[in-house]
């Protein structure tokens, strides 16, 4: 099934459409027609009524019994180099996590590591359920291209950030990022440059955004000068801002100032613009909630990332409470281990839940909704996708309920006021569940597996890859404690 085949229904599941009513369908069916859902309503209704249809009756029927289908889940803060480096950095904090291990590896990338790289976290957001993204920080020897060509051939919809760096950072905070001899092909005219020939390319799938290097001591024009070309062409904005408890000592002893007071000063966000600020952890959250809901700026939490290197747990409840837009994002996977959307909406409910001791502070559907629509808003696509609703994008995901670990769920059992089905993609699945994913009506996972690509290919070339990194990167081994015979 691709958007060429004029239509395909998809009948007998249970819907969750996060539309503006919050509509979920029993034994509901989504009539694609191209890249665009042409209908949503019962299988009986949409069955008859395509049937009625002499001019349009040839479709292709998908039965989805027993299945949940929700939005494509959109991950705003993604790093498609990092998959390769899974595991080579545990236990440690986030500043000796990343000087220590993330960037001397990343110093080492060349040619095509970046590409095979890219393909193995496509490959698992994909079979895990997420049809878009937002890539937080491409560096230079990542190649840009290499991810544009990743994502062209495996068609997920994409916003890759350029990572832009325009001078060296301070030594001051003992941060040195080897990367930084690459220097030249981070500059703003670079990014510019790789707006010019992607953005839009790849059916119109692919955007290009800048990625402001985090700032620890860079003169502040400098960042200043990002927000301004940003706002002058029109192109989306994100950075990691506030992540480790040092990053907010950082902002006051070289700005005299809090993490958003900064941000606002330097016009790297504000209402001409989409701008979305990961981890946003460590706030002075009396003068920052303010300023960003006046800017409009979305925040991508990363919940499994900032309790795994010990950076704390973002205000998300305070963030909701001040109607910011809040989106989700699984980090790399030196940092959260996995890019599963699913289990990073469990893990979002229940830190705040836990930490905050209430046990409704933050609810299965809160955080289906920062992982679909709001993540749609964060990237400025909200007209097309983050729900399921007629005209939109068709981009969607079909979840097995059959496992024991989701019974006694069904359809039945909701109807009698019984089991609700967004606790139960929230709680009970993980990406493991997702069946089939639909990315521009074009279906890209079916039974698990990707349509595609060779599975095996993709993890032997990460091996292969990252072994040669190893053994370029002097020094940087895991440090566990471990005893192998």
């Amino acid at each position: 099934m691709d958007a060429s085949r004029s239509r395909t229904l998809f009948t007998n599941a249970t819907i969750i459409t996060v539309d503006p009513e919050r509509t979920i369908w029993l034994d509901g069916a989504i009539l694609v027609n191209g890249d665009r859902i042409e209908a949503i309503g019962k299988t009986a209704s949409l069955l008859q009524e395509s049937r009625s249809r002499p001019q349009q009756s040839e479709f292709q029927i998908v039965d989805c019994q027993g299945k949940i289908i929700i939005p494509g889940l959109i991950n705003t803060h993604a790093h498609l180099g990092q998959s390769i480096l899974r595991g080579l950095a545990e236990d440690v904090p986030l500043h000796t996590w990343l000087c220590d291990s993330i960037w001397p590896l990343e110093a080492n990338y060349e040619g095509e590591d970046g590409y095979v790289a890219s393909r193995l976290t496509i490959a698992e957001m994909l079979k895990s359920g997420t049809t878009c993204f937002l890539e937080a920080l491409l560096t230079h020897s990542s190649g840009f291209e290499n991810a544009v060509r990743a994502v062209d051939e495996m068609g997920i919809r994409a916003c890759l950030g350029k990572l832009v760096k325009v001078v060296q950072e301070s030594k001051k905070f003992g941060m040195t990022d080897p990367r930084d001899r690459d220097i030249s092909g981070m500059s703003i005219d670079a990014a510019l440059a790789a707006h010019e020939v992607y953005h839009g390319s790849s059916k119109g799938r692919l955007q290009v955004w800048m990625a402001a290097g985090t700032p620890r001591g860079t003169d502040e024009s400098s960042h200043k000068a990002i927000g301004d070309a940003c706002s002058e062409h029109s192109i989306g904005l994100t950075m990691h801002c506030a992540e480790a408890p040092k990053d907010l000592t950082i902002y006051r002893e070289s700005y005299g100032c809090s993490p958003i007071e900064f941000c606002s000063r330097t016009n790297l966000i504000g209402r001409d613009k989409k701008t979305v600020l990961a981890h946003m952890v460590n706030l002075d959250l009396d003068k920052d909630l303010p300023l960003l809901k006046e800017a409009g700026t979305t925040v991508a939490h990363n919940a499994s990332s900032n309790c795994k290197l010990a950076s704390g747990i973002a205000a998300v409840p305070e963030m909701l409470g001040a109607k910011i837009n809040v989106s989700m994002g699984t980090d790399g996977a030196p940092c959260a281990n996995t890019y599963d959307m699913i289990q990073e909406m469990r893990v979002a409910a229940l830190i705040h839940k836990g930490s905050r001791r209430d046990a409704a502070i933050v609810t299965a559907e809160d955080v289906l909704i920062m992982a679909t629509i709001n993540g749609a808003k964060a990237l400025g696509l909200e007209k097309d996708i983050g729900s399921l609703e007629v005209g939109k994008k068709a981009d969607f995901v079909i979840i097995d309920t059959s496992g024991l670990h989701c019974a006694p769920f069904d359809s039945q059992q909701v109807l009698e006021g019984g089991i609700d089905p967004v606790t139960v993609v929230v709680f009970s699945c993980s990406g493991a569940d997702v069946d089939k994913v639909v990315i521009d009506g074009e279906l890209l996972v079916d039974g698990g597996k990707l349509v595609r690509l060779d599975e095996k290919k993709i993890r032997e070339d990460a091996q292969r890859t990252v072994r040669r990194i190893r053994n370029k990167s002097d020094g940087v081994k895991n440090k566990l404690k471990r005893r192998y015979r």
